[in-house]
Protein backbone atom coordinates (compact mmCIF):
# COMPACT_ATOMS: atom_id res chain seq x y z
CA UNK A 1 0.00 0.00 0.00
CA UNK A 2 1.06 3.35 -1.04
CA UNK A 3 2.29 5.91 2.39
CA UNK A 4 0.53 8.87 3.31
CA UNK A 5 3.34 11.48 2.72
CA UNK A 6 3.46 14.43 4.70
CA UNK A 7 6.02 17.99 4.53
CA UNK A 8 7.66 18.16 8.07
CA UNK A 9 9.62 21.05 7.75
CA UNK A 10 10.12 23.68 5.23
CA UNK A 11 13.15 26.31 4.45
CA UNK A 12 13.36 29.13 2.08
CA UNK A 13 15.88 31.48 0.97
CA UNK A 14 13.64 34.31 -1.33
CA UNK A 15 13.94 37.87 -2.34
CA UNK A 16 10.89 38.64 0.39
CA UNK A 17 12.38 36.95 3.04
CA UNK A 18 15.36 34.34 4.03
CA UNK A 19 13.61 32.77 7.14
CA UNK A 20 10.03 31.10 6.20
CA UNK A 21 7.95 33.83 8.96
CA UNK A 22 9.60 36.72 6.72
CA UNK A 23 8.80 34.66 3.88
CA UNK A 24 4.99 33.97 5.38
CA UNK A 25 4.16 37.49 6.37
CA UNK A 26 5.57 38.99 3.18
CA UNK A 27 3.44 37.04 0.73
CA UNK A 28 0.11 37.32 2.74
CA UNK A 29 1.13 41.38 2.81
CA UNK A 30 2.07 41.24 -1.35
CA UNK A 31 5.51 42.68 -0.80
CA UNK A 32 7.92 42.58 -3.97
CA UNK A 33 11.39 41.79 -4.32
CA UNK A 34 12.42 43.36 -7.36
CA UNK A 35 14.97 46.07 -7.72
CA UNK A 36 17.90 46.89 -9.83
CA UNK A 37 20.02 44.14 -10.48
CA UNK A 38 22.91 44.89 -8.22
CA UNK A 39 25.49 41.03 -8.36
CA UNK A 40 26.97 42.65 -12.08
CA UNK A 41 26.23 45.77 -14.22
CA UNK A 42 23.81 45.38 -16.45
CA UNK A 43 24.27 48.77 -18.14
CA UNK A 44 24.36 47.34 -21.50
CA UNK A 45 21.48 44.83 -21.18
CA UNK A 46 17.71 45.76 -21.83
CA UNK A 47 16.98 44.27 -18.94
CA UNK A 48 18.72 45.53 -15.61
CA UNK A 49 15.95 44.61 -12.60
CA UNK A 50 15.65 41.35 -11.39
CA UNK A 51 14.54 40.17 -7.49
CA UNK A 52 17.18 39.39 -5.60
CA UNK A 53 18.01 37.89 -2.42
CA UNK A 54 19.37 40.05 -0.15
CA UNK A 55 22.10 37.84 1.60
CA UNK A 56 24.22 39.13 4.11
CA UNK A 57 26.32 36.10 4.66
CA UNK A 58 29.26 34.86 2.79
CA UNK A 59 29.21 32.83 -0.58
CA UNK A 60 29.81 29.57 -1.07
CA UNK A 61 31.07 29.43 -4.38
CA UNK A 62 28.34 29.97 -6.07
CA UNK A 63 24.66 31.64 -4.48
CA UNK A 64 22.69 28.59 -5.35
CA UNK A 65 24.52 26.43 -3.60
CA UNK A 66 25.03 28.84 -0.73
CA UNK A 67 20.78 29.21 -0.81
CA UNK A 68 19.63 25.46 -1.16
CA UNK A 69 22.52 24.69 2.32
CA UNK A 70 20.83 27.43 3.99
CA UNK A 71 17.19 26.21 3.28
CA UNK A 72 17.89 22.37 3.81
CA UNK A 73 19.66 23.51 7.49
CA UNK A 74 15.73 25.63 8.07
CA UNK A 75 14.19 22.66 6.60
CA UNK A 76 15.27 20.26 9.08
CA UNK A 77 15.47 22.38 11.93
CA UNK A 78 11.65 22.96 11.58
CA UNK A 79 11.31 19.47 11.43
CA UNK A 80 13.76 17.37 13.33
CA UNK A 81 15.78 14.90 11.86
CA UNK A 82 13.94 11.64 10.80
CA UNK A 83 14.08 8.46 11.76
CA UNK A 84 15.49 6.38 9.33
CA UNK A 85 17.54 6.50 6.13
CA UNK A 86 16.64 9.61 3.89
CA UNK A 87 17.90 11.57 0.22
CA UNK A 88 17.98 14.07 -1.36
CA UNK A 89 16.26 15.31 -4.50
CA UNK A 90 17.09 18.45 -6.07
CA UNK A 91 16.39 20.73 -9.26
CA UNK A 92 19.18 23.23 -9.88
CA UNK A 93 19.90 25.61 -12.70
CA UNK A 94 22.13 26.33 -15.22
CA UNK A 95 25.29 23.96 -14.96
CA UNK A 96 28.10 26.43 -15.27
CA UNK A 97 31.93 25.87 -13.98
CA UNK A 98 33.31 28.46 -12.39
CA UNK A 99 34.97 31.10 -14.10
CA UNK A 100 37.43 31.62 -11.99
CA UNK A 101 38.34 28.06 -12.22
CA UNK A 102 38.32 28.38 -15.81
CA UNK A 103 40.41 31.22 -15.77
CA UNK A 104 43.79 29.58 -13.76
CA UNK A 105 43.80 26.75 -16.29
CA UNK A 106 44.28 28.94 -18.68
CA UNK A 107 47.30 30.67 -16.67
CA UNK A 108 51.15 30.12 -17.59
CA UNK A 109 52.47 27.75 -15.16
CA UNK A 110 48.69 26.31 -14.20
CA UNK A 111 49.54 23.43 -11.52
CA UNK A 112 46.04 21.78 -10.22
CA UNK A 113 45.30 22.13 -6.65
CA UNK A 114 46.64 19.72 -3.66
CA UNK A 115 44.58 19.55 -1.07
CA UNK A 116 41.82 17.44 -0.94
CA UNK A 117 39.12 20.36 -0.60
CA UNK A 118 40.36 22.20 -3.14
CA UNK A 119 40.31 19.27 -5.15
CA UNK A 120 36.94 18.41 -4.70
CA UNK A 121 35.73 22.24 -5.62
CA UNK A 122 37.94 22.56 -8.48
CA UNK A 123 36.03 22.81 -11.78
CA UNK A 124 32.85 21.19 -10.41
CA UNK A 125 29.48 22.35 -11.54
CA UNK A 126 27.13 23.74 -9.01
CA UNK A 127 25.08 20.45 -8.67
CA UNK A 128 27.79 18.42 -8.00
CA UNK A 129 28.88 20.29 -4.96
CA UNK A 130 25.37 21.14 -4.02
CA UNK A 131 24.22 17.70 -3.45
CA UNK A 132 27.39 16.59 -2.12
CA UNK A 133 27.61 19.10 0.51
CA UNK A 134 23.44 18.67 1.97
CA UNK A 135 24.18 15.05 1.67
CA UNK A 136 27.68 14.99 3.71
CA UNK A 137 26.38 17.59 6.07
CA UNK A 138 23.07 16.12 6.58
CA UNK A 139 24.33 12.56 6.55
CA UNK A 140 21.99 11.15 3.83
CA UNK A 141 22.19 7.15 3.54
CA UNK A 142 20.42 7.40 -0.63
CA UNK A 143 22.18 8.52 -3.53
CA UNK A 144 20.69 12.36 -4.29
CA UNK A 145 18.80 12.84 -7.02
CA UNK A 146 19.40 16.21 -9.23
CA UNK A 147 16.63 17.16 -12.01
CA UNK A 148 17.44 19.92 -14.24
CA UNK A 149 13.77 20.32 -16.15
CA UNK A 150 14.42 24.11 -16.30
CA UNK A 151 11.01 25.71 -14.54
CA UNK A 152 9.54 22.35 -13.63
CA UNK A 153 12.42 21.25 -11.98
CA UNK A 154 11.32 21.86 -8.21
CA UNK A 155 8.16 20.68 -8.25
CA UNK A 156 9.78 17.81 -10.29
CA UNK A 157 12.33 17.44 -7.21
CA UNK A 158 9.59 17.02 -4.59
CA UNK A 159 7.31 15.00 -6.77
CA UNK A 160 9.96 12.18 -7.42
CA UNK A 161 11.06 12.42 -3.67
CA UNK A 162 7.54 11.90 -2.97
CA UNK A 163 7.20 9.02 -4.93
CA UNK A 164 10.09 7.46 -3.31
CA UNK A 165 8.91 7.93 0.20
CA UNK A 166 5.04 7.09 -0.40
CA UNK A 167 6.20 3.65 -2.23
CA UNK A 168 8.73 2.90 0.80
CA UNK A 169 12.06 3.07 -1.09
CA UNK A 170 13.35 5.68 1.38
CA UNK A 171 12.16 6.65 4.84
CA UNK A 172 12.68 10.13 4.49
CA UNK A 173 13.84 12.87 1.87
CA UNK A 174 14.70 16.36 1.72
CA UNK A 175 13.28 18.00 -2.04
CA UNK A 176 13.33 21.44 -3.52
CA UNK A 177 15.13 23.31 -5.70
CA UNK A 178 18.06 26.14 -5.72
CA UNK A 179 18.65 29.17 -8.69
CA UNK A 180 20.51 31.86 -9.43
CA UNK A 181 20.55 32.99 -12.93
CA UNK A 182 21.25 36.79 -11.88
CA UNK A 183 24.63 36.79 -13.71
CA UNK A 184 25.86 38.20 -16.93
CA UNK A 185 25.36 35.08 -19.10
CA UNK A 186 21.98 33.99 -17.05
CA UNK A 187 20.49 38.04 -18.12
CA UNK A 188 21.69 38.10 -21.23
CA UNK A 189 20.61 34.67 -22.16
CA UNK A 190 17.02 35.53 -21.40
CA UNK A 191 17.23 39.23 -23.11
CA UNK A 192 18.65 37.58 -26.22
CA UNK A 193 14.89 35.63 -26.28
CA UNK A 194 13.04 38.27 -25.12
CA UNK A 195 11.61 36.62 -22.31
CA UNK A 196 12.38 39.26 -19.98
CA UNK A 197 10.54 42.15 -18.66
CA UNK A 198 12.27 45.53 -19.80
CA UNK A 199 10.43 47.76 -17.17
CA UNK A 200 13.35 49.01 -15.68
CA UNK A 201 12.30 52.32 -14.37
CA UNK A 202 9.78 50.47 -11.92
CA UNK A 203 11.12 47.37 -11.05
CA UNK A 204 8.00 46.40 -8.30
CA UNK A 205 5.62 46.95 -10.92
CA UNK A 206 7.52 44.72 -13.52
CA UNK A 207 5.91 41.30 -12.65
CA UNK A 208 2.23 41.63 -13.77
CA UNK A 209 0.98 38.03 -14.56
CA UNK A 210 -2.06 38.12 -16.34
CA UNK A 211 -1.86 41.78 -16.61
CA UNK A 212 -2.86 43.63 -20.21
CA UNK A 213 0.45 45.48 -19.99
CA UNK A 214 2.71 42.30 -19.12
CA UNK A 215 6.01 42.12 -21.04
CA UNK A 216 8.24 38.92 -19.99
CA UNK A 217 9.42 37.88 -16.23
CA UNK A 218 11.67 39.10 -13.51
CA UNK A 219 13.71 36.98 -13.02
CA UNK A 220 14.31 35.85 -9.17
CA UNK A 221 16.41 33.65 -7.30
CA UNK A 222 16.71 32.01 -4.18
CA UNK A 223 15.62 28.29 -2.96
CA UNK A 224 13.59 26.10 -0.89
CA UNK A 225 14.18 22.43 1.20
CA UNK A 226 11.09 20.84 1.85
CA UNK A 227 10.65 17.47 4.69
CA UNK A 228 8.97 14.98 3.33
CA UNK A 229 8.26 11.41 5.27
CA UNK A 230 5.75 8.91 6.30
CA UNK A 231 2.94 10.47 7.81
CA UNK A 232 2.33 7.80 10.04
CA UNK A 233 6.15 7.99 10.79
CA UNK A 234 5.88 11.96 11.80
CA UNK A 235 3.12 11.31 14.46
CA UNK A 236 4.82 8.51 16.17
CA UNK A 237 7.86 11.22 16.94
CA UNK A 238 5.51 13.90 17.45
CA UNK A 239 6.32 16.15 14.26
CA UNK A 240 4.17 18.56 12.84
CA UNK A 241 2.90 17.95 9.54
CA UNK A 242 1.87 20.70 7.64
CA UNK A 243 0.48 19.08 4.60
CA UNK A 244 0.08 16.50 2.77
CA UNK A 245 1.69 15.64 -0.68
CA UNK A 246 -1.10 13.78 -2.15
CA UNK A 247 -0.11 13.55 -5.79
CA UNK A 248 2.09 14.03 -8.40
CA UNK A 249 1.77 14.47 -12.34
CA UNK A 250 4.41 15.60 -15.15
CA UNK A 251 4.05 15.77 -18.90
CA UNK A 252 6.46 16.70 -22.11
CA UNK A 253 4.06 18.14 -25.33
CA UNK A 254 7.53 19.18 -26.89
CA UNK A 255 5.82 21.86 -28.49
CA UNK A 256 8.82 24.21 -28.45
CA UNK A 257 11.62 25.36 -26.99
CA UNK A 258 10.31 28.67 -24.92
CA UNK A 259 6.27 28.51 -25.87
CA UNK A 260 4.00 26.33 -24.66
CA UNK A 261 1.65 24.57 -26.82
CA UNK A 262 -1.09 26.90 -27.64
CA UNK A 263 -4.28 24.83 -26.49
CA UNK A 264 -2.18 24.22 -23.19
CA UNK A 265 -1.74 20.13 -23.89
CA UNK A 266 0.93 19.54 -21.39
CA UNK A 267 -0.23 21.82 -18.59
CA UNK A 268 -3.49 20.41 -18.59
CA UNK A 269 -2.14 17.02 -18.56
CA UNK A 270 0.56 16.99 -15.48
CA UNK A 271 -2.84 18.66 -13.65
CA UNK A 272 -4.82 15.81 -14.76
CA UNK A 273 -1.94 13.36 -13.78
CA UNK A 274 -1.27 14.70 -10.56
CA UNK A 275 -4.91 14.65 -9.72
CA UNK A 276 -5.48 10.97 -11.21
CA UNK A 277 -2.44 10.47 -8.66
CA UNK A 278 -3.96 11.78 -6.02
CA UNK A 279 -7.29 10.10 -6.22
CA UNK A 280 -8.86 13.36 -6.25
CA UNK A 281 -11.34 14.72 -8.72
CA UNK A 282 -10.80 18.54 -10.38
CA UNK A 283 -14.13 19.29 -8.49
CA UNK A 284 -12.49 19.41 -5.47
CA UNK A 285 -9.88 21.61 -6.05
CA UNK A 286 -10.10 25.07 -3.75
CA UNK A 287 -6.81 26.82 -5.45
CA UNK A 288 -4.39 26.47 -7.71
CA UNK A 289 -0.89 28.43 -7.19
CA UNK A 290 -0.25 29.52 -10.96
CA UNK A 291 2.78 28.97 -12.36
CA UNK A 292 1.61 32.65 -13.78
CA UNK A 293 5.16 33.85 -15.41
CA UNK A 294 3.82 37.49 -16.64
CA UNK A 295 5.04 35.80 -20.31
CA UNK A 296 2.66 36.99 -23.14
CA UNK A 297 2.06 33.54 -23.59
CA UNK A 298 2.57 31.68 -20.75
CA UNK A 299 -0.62 33.42 -19.04
CA UNK A 300 -3.39 33.07 -21.40
CA UNK A 301 -2.52 29.33 -22.12
CA UNK A 302 -2.19 28.40 -18.16
CA UNK A 303 -5.62 30.04 -18.21
CA UNK A 304 -7.13 27.67 -21.12
CA UNK A 305 -5.42 24.56 -19.26
CA UNK A 306 -7.68 25.59 -16.11
CA UNK A 307 -10.71 25.92 -17.63
CA UNK A 308 -10.08 23.07 -19.35
CA UNK A 309 -9.62 21.31 -16.34
CA UNK A 310 -12.37 22.77 -14.01
CA UNK A 311 -14.58 23.23 -16.24
CA UNK A 312 -17.95 25.26 -15.30
CA UNK A 313 -16.62 26.07 -11.99
CA UNK A 314 -13.01 27.37 -13.02
CA UNK A 315 -13.99 31.02 -12.39
CA UNK A 316 -15.49 30.64 -8.93
CA UNK A 317 -11.34 28.78 -8.01
CA UNK A 318 -8.47 31.75 -6.80
CA UNK A 319 -5.39 31.34 -8.87
CA UNK A 320 -2.55 33.07 -7.47
CA UNK A 321 0.92 33.74 -8.62
CA UNK A 322 3.52 33.90 -6.50
CA UNK A 323 5.85 34.98 -9.12
CA UNK A 324 4.28 38.48 -9.05
CA UNK A 325 6.11 39.36 -5.81
CA UNK A 326 9.68 37.16 -6.08
CA UNK A 327 9.86 37.03 -10.09
CA UNK A 328 10.09 33.69 -12.22
CA UNK A 329 13.54 31.54 -9.62
CA UNK A 330 13.64 28.98 -12.85
CA UNK A 331 14.32 25.47 -11.17
CA UNK A 332 13.66 26.89 -7.67
CA UNK A 333 10.26 28.51 -8.64
CA UNK A 334 8.67 25.32 -7.89
CA UNK A 335 9.89 24.95 -4.65
CA UNK A 336 9.22 28.32 -3.39
CA UNK A 337 5.64 27.81 -4.84
CA UNK A 338 4.95 25.07 -3.11
CA UNK A 339 6.01 26.49 0.11
CA UNK A 340 3.73 29.49 -0.58
CA UNK A 341 0.75 26.98 -1.23
CA UNK A 342 1.33 25.09 1.89
CA UNK A 343 1.70 28.47 3.97
CA UNK A 344 -0.97 29.96 2.32
CA UNK A 345 -3.18 26.70 3.22
CA UNK A 346 -2.48 26.60 6.87
CA UNK A 347 -3.24 29.88 7.26
CA UNK A 348 -6.72 29.79 5.42
CA UNK A 349 -5.82 32.63 2.92
CA UNK A 350 -4.69 33.26 -0.65
CA UNK A 351 -1.76 35.27 -1.33
CA UNK A 352 -2.53 37.96 -3.66
CA UNK A 353 -1.25 38.46 -7.56
CA UNK A 354 -0.06 42.16 -7.03
CA UNK A 355 0.11 44.37 -10.16
CA UNK A 356 -2.91 43.34 -11.93
CA UNK A 357 -4.18 46.36 -12.82
CA UNK A 358 -5.72 45.74 -16.48
CA UNK A 359 -6.21 42.09 -16.68
CA UNK A 360 -5.73 40.58 -20.02
CA UNK A 361 -9.57 39.74 -22.07
CA UNK A 362 -7.78 35.86 -22.83
CA UNK A 363 -6.88 35.34 -18.54
CA UNK A 364 -10.37 35.95 -17.10
CA UNK A 365 -10.15 33.58 -13.77
CA UNK A 366 -9.84 35.02 -10.55
CA UNK A 367 -6.40 35.91 -9.82
CA UNK A 368 -7.09 37.58 -6.01
CA UNK A 369 -5.69 40.66 -7.62
CA UNK A 370 -3.73 42.99 -5.36
CA UNK A 371 -5.02 41.85 -1.77
CA UNK A 372 -5.07 38.61 0.22
CA UNK A 373 -8.29 36.88 1.39
CA UNK A 374 -9.49 34.39 3.46
CA UNK A 375 -10.00 31.27 1.91
CA UNK A 376 -10.52 27.66 3.68
CA UNK A 377 -8.33 25.17 1.79
CA UNK A 378 -8.40 21.21 1.90
CA UNK A 379 -6.61 20.59 -1.95
CA UNK A 380 -4.08 23.01 -3.82
CA UNK A 381 -2.56 22.75 -6.85
CA UNK A 382 0.76 24.06 -7.91
CA UNK A 383 1.62 24.21 -10.78
CA UNK A 384 5.35 24.14 -13.17
CA UNK A 385 5.54 24.95 -16.70
CA UNK A 386 9.16 25.16 -18.06
CA UNK A 387 11.32 25.62 -21.69
CA UNK A 388 11.35 23.00 -23.82
CA UNK A 389 7.47 21.56 -22.98
CA UNK A 390 8.33 20.49 -19.79
CA UNK A 391 5.41 20.18 -17.14
CA UNK A 392 4.44 19.20 -13.75
CA UNK A 393 2.19 19.72 -10.67
CA UNK A 394 1.86 18.84 -7.17
CA UNK A 395 -1.51 17.93 -5.44
CA UNK A 396 -1.05 19.71 -1.85
CA UNK A 397 -3.39 18.54 1.13
CA UNK A 398 -4.47 19.83 3.89
CA UNK A 399 -3.64 17.55 7.08
CA UNK A 400 -6.51 15.07 7.81
CA UNK A 401 -8.25 16.50 5.04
Amino acid sequence: MRRQVGVTGMGVVTPIGCSLAAFRANLLSGVSGAGPITTFDPAQLPTRIAAEVRWEGPILRDRKITFALEAASQALLGSGRPRGRGGLSLGIGLELFSMDDLAETRRPGFVPPHSRRERLGFLQTPSDLCVSLISKRHELAHPPMTHVSACAAGTDAIGAAFRRVAEGRADWMLAGGTDSMVNPLGVAGFCRIGATTTANEDPRRASRPFDRRRDGFLLGEGAAILVLEPVEAARARGAPVLAEVAGYGCSFDAHGISEPHPEGRGALQAMTRALDDAEIAPGAVDAINAHGTSTPKNDPVETLAIKKLLGARAKDVPVYATKSMIGHLISAAGAVEAVAAVECMRAGIVHPTINLDEPDPDCDLDYVPHRAREQAQRVVLSNSFGFGGQNACIVLRRTGA
